[in-house]
């Protein structure tokens, strides 16, 4: 059974996270199904090189499906699929996002950071891949607030309901919290 064990952080602190970059893609992925307990259908799209629009192109592409089992872990099953239908899908998608993804050299697991784009920028959100569910992760300063489980943070409820669209108390909160201003609208 294929599971994924992640931490999931908002990052403050400006970009103290850049010297740890050692890989970056462009990120677009669509929602064909994003149910409120967790499961989700997702296709995503990978630019095949940095400049290139992230659409499917020559680039890479996967659907996965995620479902909740408690705790940290969740079931996800990964495919690859041709970049073509992948930007078909993308174009059925009821919703989308963007995002340009780093891999970070961090011990502790498999860590990335996303920097999000357009109507959810600007969050910026840490992940980190674990092997088992009580495995000590050593984090980085700039991993400011711990978001694993708040589902209003999933990558699936940003792209249905992004950040710029959140009520202005929550959305000042988390913006003060990262050390930036609410900008004016």
């Amino acid at each position: 059974m294929a599971l994924e064990i992640e931490r999931r952080f908002l990052v403050a602190g400006g970009e103290a996270w850049r010297p740890h970059v050692i890989g970056e893609q462009a990120l677009r992925q669509g929602y064909l199904a994003a149910e409120r307990d967790g499961f989700t259908v997702r296709v995503r799209c990978a630019a095949a090189e940095a400049g290139k629009g992230a659409d499917g192109g020559n680039g890479r592409a996967w659907l996965t499906l995620k479902a909740p089992t408690g705790g940290l872990a969740r079931h996800e099953f990964e495919y690859p699929i041709p970049s073509e239908e992948a930007a078909t899908l993308l174009d059925l998608a009821p919703v989308t996002l963007s995002k340009r993804r780093y891999s970070l050299d961090l011990s502790g697991g498999d860590w990335v950071l996303d920097v999000f784009e357009g109507v959810n920028a600007p969050l910026v959100i840490a992940e980190v891949e674990l092997e088992r569910a009580d495995q000590p992760v050593p984090l980085p300063p700039w991993c400011s607030w711990e978001i694993t489980g708040l589902g209003e943070l999933s990558n699936a409820a940003l792209a249905h309901h992004p950040f710029e669209r959140w009520e202005a108390e929550p959305r000042r909160w988390i913006l003060q919290h990262l050390g930036g201003s609410e900008a004016a609208p």
